[in-house]
């Protein structure tokens, strides 16, 4: 009864859409399709975008880079700007599922900080422009955790906090954390090191409550859960709400990521996509952007404007220090099966 609920809510939602894009349409006004993270714009970012292009914005939203892609396989088209991370940006081109950038139509490029591109895989943004750096951690609940027991992967190992801890719902992110735990890349292709790194997700999730993203953080903040597995900017914002709510970094390192702004081939509104990343990169926007959605956008010019207090939050932007410790999450190409293996054996066990 619950899929069938949602799979009615769905189409419901799909119907809703339909019935709003053919009204704009008949308004004269164009359309944008957007596929992203949930809280990864401001509203009125996307406010000032429409009244400046005189269209209308339509957002869905995905949880995980494999949830998203699997849709879009699936046939779950009509989307023209995604926001995959830079690994599902390098997989989606190599399968044509991505338009190249016409650089002509960005002049905003100029403020992107050439250094931070070294975290993507496509440095001369031939497809992708970089949109948000992250890094997943563990947010807790300060008076609800043991100091004694906070600054490793180790905690979802845990007992005591069994069935109040979540991890994050995403395949990389999940097992990569197991890595780092063990001592090993989380680019691993060492098919004795996944089968390790499978066990520990196996018996760590014998203390969680699930796996999954957006309901995690709410639960951080409303006291239902105490340890979650995150992003940096989704605690962040928790944090804003709660001060009893802070944020590390496992001394054995995580992963470190940027997420792209990308055009889908089957886009209908191709330099409508390009205004919209633009805009997005235009530093008045990108700075209220991050102020926002609490994620570190690699904009020169918006980076230097930051207020000291998001300047100086760790959960926002990252000590040097740290980041050291982390790696970037890379296409791995047909070795990508071996973690879908993992993967499944994790979901299937009890």
């Amino acid at each position: 009864m619950k899929t069938r609920g949602n799979l009615l809510r769905g189409a419901v939602a799909a119907l809703a859409l339909c019935v709003l894009t053919a009204a704009s349409a008949l308004a004269g006004e164009r359309v944008l399709h957007v596929y992203t993270w949930s809280d990864y714009f401001d509203s009125e970012v996307i406010a000032d975008f429409e009244r400046a292009n005189n269209c209308r914005v339509f957002i869905d939203y995905f949880d995980s880079n494999e949830s998203m892609y699997a849709k879009l396989k699936a046939g779950g088209g009509g989307y023209d700007v995604i926001t995959p991370s830079s690994y599902m940006s390098a997989v989606m081109r190599s399968q044509g599922m991505l338009v190249d950038l016409d650089h002509a139509l960005l002049p905003n490029l100029r403020y992107m900080d050439k250094n931070f591109t070294r975290l993507t895989e496509d440095p001369a943004m031939a497809y992708s422009v970089p949109y948000t750096r992250t890094v997943s951690g563990v947010g807790y609940d300060t008076k609800r955790v043991n100091p004694a027991d906070l600054g490793t992967w180790d905690i979802f190992a845990n007992g005591a906090y069994a069935k109040r801890m979540t991890m994050l719902n995403d395949m990389r992110e999940t097992i990569g954390a197991a890595l780092k735990h063990l001592g090993f890349s989380l680019n691993t292709t060492d098919r004795d090191q996944l089968r390790q790194a499978g066990d520990v997700v196996i018996a760590w999730k014998r203390n969680l409550a699930k796996f999954d993203v957006d309901e995690a953080k709410i639960g951080l903040a409303s006291g239902e859960f105490i340890v979650i597995h995150g992003y940096n900017g989704d605690v962040a914002l928790v944090m804003d709400e709660n001060p009893d709510i802070s944020f590390y970094i496992p001394a054995e390192g995580s992963s470190l990521a940027s997420d792209d702004f990308v055009i889908a081939s089957d886009s209908p509104s191709v330099d409508l996509a390009h205004a919209f990343i633009n805009h997005m990169m235009d530093p008045d926007i990108a700075l209220a952007n991050m102020e926002s959605i609490r994620y570190f956008m690699p904009n020169t010019d918006a980076a230097a404007r930051l207020p000291a207090d998001l300047a100086e939050n760790p959960a926002f932007n990252v000590p040097d220090a740290i980041a050291e410790k982390c790696e970037v999450i890379r296409d791995l190409g047909e070795d990508n099966q071996a973690y879908i293996q993992v993967w499944d054996r994790i979901k299937a066990a009890e």
